[in-house]
């Protein structure tokens, strides 16, 4: 059975083998005595996005009044969730809570990193490889920031915050 790459972005099964996935890699890369397992999960997430894009793109440019409904779209796509997003434009901050990540939907004792870390470097990579190009001044980028709260990490929730400009990158 042949299964193209545009296939297995519309099956579920998908984010099931990744949340697998993302416990062994940690293991791995902390047994290599490789320290910075968040930034290499963060670059995964920028690995899946570059894919990704090449065969999902729902608009064609990411600004301050549709980032909202652009992250919520992600998210329900990506990894069947459904978001709450705060904007703090003060501190230039989105804030994303998340009660079902289905990347942390487990607790392990033996790997102390939220799954989510990979959303991180996925979603900010995603939204660039849509605003790459454009020379609309209104395009937002996004930057990784850190996670607030896993449910891997015994909270009740997540939450995923990005730093965020305006205009190009």
């Amino acid at each position: 059975m042949n299964i193209s790459r545009a296939e297995v972005v519309q099956t579920d099964a998908v984010m099931n083998q990744l949340r697998n996935a993302i416990y062994h890699i940690a293991r791995l890369i902390k047994r290599n005595q490789k320290l910075d397992v968040s930034e290499r999960l963060r670059n995964m997430g920028k690995n899946i996005s570059r894919t990704f894009v090449n065969y999902w793109k729902p608009i064609d440019l990411v600004n301050q009044s549709n980032v909202k409904d652009f992250l919520t779209t992600l998210y329900q796509k990506v990894v069947n969730s459904s978001i709450s997003i705060e904007v703090d434009d003060n501190n230039k901050l989105i804030k994303i809570k998340d009660a079902k990540c289905a990347l942390c939907k487990y607790r392990y004792d033996d790997v102390n990193i939220a799954g989510c870390e990979i959303l991180l470097g996925l979603v900010s990579e995603f939204i660039f490889l849509i605003n790459k190009d454009t020379k609309d001044s209104s395009a937002i980028f996004l930057e990784p920031y850190k996670i607030e709260a896993s449910r891997a990490l015994g909270n009740d929730f997540c939450v995923q915050i990005f730093k965020f400009k305006i205009g190009k990158k």
